[in-house]
């Protein structure tokens, strides 16, 4: 709860006292700060080296038209991709909507009626609750379809629970959906180790069961990806991580190559599956956002310790509490307050290099089971690569922070948006309290 907001606050005051801050936590993470930066290094050298095996060259941004048969620059992407996904075949398509339109594609390209799907992370992101079929009217789900879908909740600390998980494999599953990242939910996302693990622990109890990892958020943030640890299909936005920043739309699926073909019958059709679709003449952007993809996610997470840091610091709770136990590019904050939430995403809009003008308000969000609130000047519509943060209207009203193409940026987000909190009434500066 705020107090009254003061009329006698002096800005400058506060202003100070919020730099202060900001400037001695990223002070005292500057050691982290050199290890993220250091890690950009052989990520990149992985992505150089999927461009060098596949010999990329100016002759693959040209595009095809029509149906885009023979499209060599789509057929040397998917390469790409694959290499540094570490997969047998990748498909990475501007025609995927958003990461959402990935993961459906490939859930409604693999399953048939009568197949059960098993999620072991808890109920997955909003977006997909109609896909499935747990919310919505059910219309054109998944369970519209006749796939027999269950959930497994986390245990208490927000981790599998393998003995729940025991129990669910006495029953023939077709399929395991795991997401990686925590979307809405308070819990730790899932590292390469968990998921590891987690895959072996499947296919030893059902070898022909498909592990389909939801990458969203965590591609490149740590030194290795699902599919070499062994997850069978994966999927996830190109305005995330691996787009750079400069991808303007699209998705990917990536894994074994006859699922990957399978997800491809589901976009395009059966018949044409991954050899059909066009790239409209930005084969260039796609590769260039891929090589500036490891840089881009090392600020991201450089801005993401900096959130954790300041509001741990002011006494919020965060999730990760701990930088060093970071698995995507995602920091939440527990502010507590539908309030809270508007004035930080304010204060974050208004430092955004696009319609800084506009006043983020709860609104409803396509596929979204709560109002949603958004801070999103980016220059790509939706780009969580870039600096954004959203929050579904519900309690207890957690921010979820992600992306920033250089951590300065963040430092000014987060100062004004501290100085708004303190005329809020949400927070006392030091001396008054």
């Amino acid at each position: 709860m705020s107090r009254p907001p003061s009329a006698e606050i002096n800005e400058e005051l506060v202003k100070a006292w919020a730099k202060k801050l900001v400037f001695s936590v990223a002070k005292q993470q500057e050691p982290l700060r050199q290890k993220r930066t250091e890690a950009v290094m052989p990520c990149l050298e992985k992505v150089l080296d999927a461009f060098t095996q596949e010999r990329v060259g100016t002759q693959h941004f040209v595009s095809t038209t029509g149906y885009g048969h023979g499209d060599l620059g789509r057929e040397v992407i998917d390469k790409v991709f694959a290499r540094v996904l570490g997969a047998e075949r990748a498909a990475a398509r501007l025609q995927f909507v958003s990461g959402t339109h990935a993961i459906a594609a490939a859930l409604f390209g693999v399953l048939r009626p009568g197949d059960q799907l098993l999620s072991v992370t808890g109920s997955p992101y909003d977006t997909l609750g109609e896909v499935l079929g747990v919310r919505g009217s059910g219309q054109g789900s998944l369970v519209d379809f006749g796939v027999l879908y269950e959930e497994l909740p986390l245990d208490k600390n927000g981790e599998i629970d393998f003995i729940s998980l025991k129990n669910a494999l006495g029953i023939k599953r077709r399929m395991v959906f795991i997401q990686r990242s925590c979307g809405y939910s308070w819990r730790p996302s899932l590292s390469i180790d968990s998921i590891q693990k987690l895959c072996a622990y499947i296919h030893h109890k059902q070898p022909n069961c498909i592990c389909f990892i939801d990458n969203c958020y965590g591609e490149l943030v740590e030194d290795k990806e699902p599919c070499q640890v062994g997850a069978d299909l994966i999927a996830g936005s190109l305005i995330k991580n691996l787009g750079g920043t400069i991808v303007p739309t699209g998705g990917y699926v990536a894994g074994r190559t006859d699922l990957v073909e399978m997800a491809c019958y589901r976009l395009t059709s059966p018949g044409i599956g991954i050899h059909g679709g066009i790239s409209f003449d930005l084969n260039r952007v796609l590769l260039q956002g891929l090589f500036l993809a490891p840089q881009m996610v090392a600020e991201a997470l450089i801005g993401a310790d900096l959130v954790l840091g300041v509001f741990q610091a002011l006494g919020f709770e965060v999730q990760p509490a701990l930088p060093d136990c970071r698995n995507d590019v995602i920091q939440a904050v527990r502010l507590g307050d539908p309030k809270a939430l508007q004035v930080v995403c304010k204060a974050f809009q208004v430092s955004s290099p696009v319609g800084s003008y506009l006043d983020p308000v709860p609104s409803s969000t396509p596929g979204y089971a709560d109002d949603l609130i958004m801070a999103g000047g980016t220059f790509i519509d939706g780009s969580t690569s870039e600096f954004s943060a959203d929050a579904p209207l519900r309690p207890p009203y957690n921010l979820y922070v992600q992306g920033g193409t250089h951590h300065s940026h963040i430092k000014i987000a987060l100062i004004r948006a501290l100085c708004e909190l303190v005329k809020a009434g949400f927070l006392d500066l030091p001396q008054t309290r």
